[in-house]
């Protein structure tokens, strides 16, 4: 699937079931295929953690095609602990991860417009 913010496309694998969102970048990168991850949750608010994934993400909560909130840069969390790693917030029921940084670089923000393309 791919979607729009601005001018700017991504292709992104869409993530739905429990087992999937649970897992989401852990131990990933993204790839020629994706450069994003679309969560699709059931709930209105969600939190998201960085446990045992590889690299920085931007986490870019979508609250009916509009972007309610942006996590930027989120470091992994290398802690054995739950409790120990930090929880990224916000409201919408897609929540976009994309690397930590891109957010800043394209200039997407609070506000803008979230486009799917067929």
């Amino acid at each position: 699937m791919r979607l729009k913010i601005g001018e700017n496309i991504f292709n992104v694998k869409v993530v739905q079931s429990v087992n999937d969102r649970a897992e989401g970048m852990m131990g990933k990168t993204f790839n020629d295929h994706y450069n994003g991850m679309l969560f699709l949750m059931d709930e209105d608010i969600s939190c998201f953690w960085m446990k045992n994934c590889i690299i920085p993400l931007d986490i870019i909560f979508i609250d009916r095609g509009t972007i309610s909130k942006i996590h930027h840069d989120c470091p992994p969390c290398e802690s054995e602990e739950d409790h120990e790693c930090e929880n990224y917030c916000g409201r919408g029921r897609m929540i976009l991860e994309v690397d930590g940084g891109t957010c800043k670089e394209l200039e997407i923000s609070r506000g803008d417009q979230v486009q799917f393309l067929l």
